[in-house]
């Protein structure tokens, strides 16, 4: 431990002697200094033990004293020792008095000891306390790299919860918690899910306190019961953010009661070390995954669900053989700036994370400048895509997105191995809505069961229309008839003359006359299906304006 005050009085070659502020000895000491002027306080840092002969000191003087000892302790002076025997005898009273009414322990140094000997000895004790506190570090080091080995990192936070004497969490890529030591502190770790998305938001590496001295403490939840093995103050949280790339690819949380000391450090650091390694290493290991998962959906796009089967052999689990979703999206931006899929890291983390946690399987594939993904219909990763989708697209109305994570997405329905070329192009048209539309997500399966005519709403369709009515329009603006209403009426209708006729109120040889005029006017028959269905459509785009 570091050397205090009372360690220095019980040392045996010292032969120092207490005369004031017995009661606070075992405040640490962090250096000896010695210093005879007047006013040594501003070359004073705190924690130091001030070692004196009074040379230049009235140590008589009861108001100078308390003037000397008052800014010796505002200074944070943790002791003072006074050696006898040089200009006074011994420790004048006006200086014991001053010492004891502002609690500033007094030590006398007799005249055989030599101040250089107390230097020598804290400096001894401090030393021995580095050596202690780094030889503990490795120590720890070797213990964390151990458990890490034989259980993963759930071994390895238990280790580090037993080191720092308090609690270890780890967060996934979403921000939800995956592993908690001791078990109570799942609870705990999941109450601090704001700050780690907070943190998530800084390039790697990244840090901070919450609660405790220096840190602003989390909203505790109504209700909750503390266990009764759980710390009473363990509110001091530090969050580190994991990965060696700019996105965090995990945050760690380790909780104590104080402060943590250098041994405590240490160990933090080398869990953080070993969980970046772990993540590194299984980085390598999705990477060729993810070259076998392209492999798989070409083979299943190109509709050969056996080869794709057998590529994959147990990869995938159930997926291949269950109906999944097929996932298309692609950043907002059409020309991104840097990796044009750094904006959709985030749904990728949500993805897996959800897949993870749930134990399915999920295929992510970047093609090019989108991402693919294969995920079990009903799933976990299914939904947590949809609720991530939900809330970029609160974030964007609210006009609080930035163009770093806009993305817009498509959504197959339900489909089969067989069927997986059929699903990928709902995917792609969903997709291509999305994005004509201004959102984030849709799914093919709200196009399927809606009515065609929003999708009217298109301006490109509109412009279609505007052409192709124009001289109808045109031809009823200079008063010479109602073609507009009378095509209406007549596709309305389904061609029935009379019915037609009896709609707008006039004979049915007027009628067939204006249909007469239309087909001239616009050069087209509407004895053609074609030219009827276009005509329908461009009336009903026009009439949603």
């Amino acid at each position: 431990m570091a050397p205090t005050l009372a360690s220095l009085v019980h040392h045996s070659a010292l032969k120092l002697t207490v005369r004031a502020g017995g009661d606070r000895l075992d405040v640490p000491v962090r250096w000896a200094h010695v210093s005879e002027l007047a006013d040594p306080v501003p070359y004073m840092e705190g924690g130091e033990l001030l070692l004196i002969t009074a040379l230049k000191l009235d140590a008589e003087d009861p108001q100078a004293m308390r003037r000397y000892v008052r800014r010796l302790a505002g200074a944070g002076v943790v002791g003072l020792g006074f050696a006898v025997g040089v200009a006074y005898d011994e420790i004048p009273k006006a200086l014991v008095e001053a010492a004891e009414k502002e609690g500033l322990p007094l030590l006398e140094v007799p005249r055989r000891t030599p101040f250089l000997a107390i230097s020598k000895a804290v400096s001894a004790a401090i030393a021995a306390d580095q050596y202690r506190a780094v030889t503990a570090g490795f120590a720890a080091q070797r213990e964390l790299t151990k458990q890490a080995l034989a259980a993963g990192p759930e071994g390895l936070l238990s280790a580090l919860a037993s080191q720092v004497d308090g609690w270890a969490a780890l967060y996934d890529a979403s921000g939800s918690v995956v592993a908690a030591a001791p078990e109570w502190a799942g609870r705990r770790a999941a109450r601090l899910t704001a700050e780690v998305e907070r943190l998530r938001e800084r390039p790697t590496p990244a840090s901070a306190v919450v609660g405790g001295p220096g840190g602003s403490a989390p909203a505790q939840g109504a209700g909750d019961a503390k266990p009764v093995d759980a710390p009473e103050n363990a509110d001091r949280v530090e969050l580190h953010s994991l990965g060696a790339g700019r996105r965090p690819r995990a945050t760690l949380a380790v909780g104590t009661a104080a402060a943590l000391g250098t041994a405590e450090r240490y160990a933090v650091h080398s869990a953080i070390a070993l969980l970046t390694l772990t993540m590194e290493r299984s980085r390598s290991l999705q990477a060729a995954e993810q070259r076998l998962g392209a492999a798989v959906l070409r083979m299943l796009l190109a509709g050969e669900p056996d080869h794709a089967r057998a590529v994959a052999g147990d990869l995938y689990g159930e997926l291949l053989d269950a109906p999944f979703r097929v996932l298309v999206a692609e950043p907002a931006s059409s020309k991104p700036a840097g990796d044009p899929l750094a904006g959709l890291a985030g749904l990728v983390d949500v993805a897996e994370s959800a897949a993870a946690r749930s134990g399915e399987a999920v295929l992510v594939v970047p093609e090019g400048g989108r991402l693919v993904a294969l995920a079990a219909d009903g799933g976990a990763a299914v939904a947590a895509c949809t609720r991530y989708a939900a809330a970029r697209e609160g974030k964007r109305t609210g006009g609080g997105d930035g163009d770093e994570d806009a993305m817009v997405v498509g959504l197959s329905a339900p489909a089969g191995p067989i069927a997986a070329a059929a699903a990928y192009k709902q995917a792609e048209q969903a997709l291509s809505v999305a994005r004509r539309r201004g959102r984030v997500l849709v799914e093919h399966e709200q196009l399927a069961a809606g009515s065609v005519l929003p999708l009217l709403a298109d301006d490109a369709v509109k412009a279609f229309a505007d052409g192709l009515l124009r001289a109808l329009r045109e031809h009823d603006a200079n008063g010479r008839g109602d073609l507009v209403a009378s095509l209406r009426a007549w596709l309305s209708r389904h061609g029935q003359w009379d019915a037609a006729a009896a709609d707008l109120g006039v004979h049915r040889h007027t009628l067939r006359y204006r249909m007469r005029r239309v087909e001239e006017i616009l050069g087209r028959s509407l004895d053609d299906p074609d030219a009827r269905m276009e005509l329908w459509l461009a009336l009903k785009a026009t009439s949603t304006e």
